[in-house]
């Protein structure tokens, strides 16, 4: 069975809407300020109300204080000092008020670096036999994009929500754009937010 702007079909019981990192951290005047995000909450929001029961909210979590991390994320919250959870406070971590009010039933779900490593986004959609995930939030060139490709390495069918991704930089999300439709035609279906809701029994 087909719907329309979905090329694999309508969505169904086995389907959550996971939103990436819309979070005060990034709506707020700061460093990491992503002027978007505004603009896609509504979009969001209005999913979400529908269908609260099957979201499953991310939350990045900075490092605590600066020079904190692995490797490379050493060097990043040397670079990165402003935004770490001592300076920024733990209030900004928080989801946005116009999504926290979902929770629950909605789920949040709080990682480090991307989702899949710590293993409990992974753990959250086994249980519930998840085959199909809609993906909305920021930044689309940076933490949605490290979610979707997690999310193809393990298979998941990932349908994109463009008018409901943010970023600070309309060239990324333009260049992103264009390589989901390009090269990763067979995981990735990108669609407004329009089909999603009218696709989603």
């Amino acid at each position: 069975m087909s719907a329309p702007g979905l090329t694999y079909g309508p969505l169904g019981d086995h389907c959550v809407h996971l939103c990436v990192d819309m979070q005060r951290l990034f709506a707020e005047p700061s460093e990491w300020a992503t002027p978007w995000i505004t603009r896609v909450l509504p979009r969001i929001a209005g999913l979400v109300e529908r269908r609260a029961e099957q979201t499953i909210f991310t939350r990045f979590m900075p490092a605590l204080r600066p020079r904190q991390g692995a490797g490379t994320w050493k060097r990043y919250y040397e670079r990165w000092a402003s935004m770490t959870i001592e300076n920024v406070g733990p209030e900004m971590v928080k989801l946005l008020p116009q999504l926290s009010a979902f929770c629950p039933p909605a789920q949040v779900i709080d990682k480090h670096v991307s989702p899949w490593p710590e293993g409990r986004l992974q753990a959250a959609l086994a249980a519930r036999r998840i085959d199909t995930l809609v993906v909305t939030g920021g930044e689309t060139d940076v933490c949605v994009l490290a979610t979707v490709l997690g999310a193809i390495d393990i298979g998941y069918r990932v349908v994109l929500v463009t008018d409901a991704l943010c970023s600070s930089s309309d060239a990324a999300h333009d260049a992103l754009m264009t390589v989901y439709h390009q090269r990763f035609a067979q995981q990735v279906e990108t669609v407004e937010m329009e089909t999603v809701l009218s696709a989603w029994n």
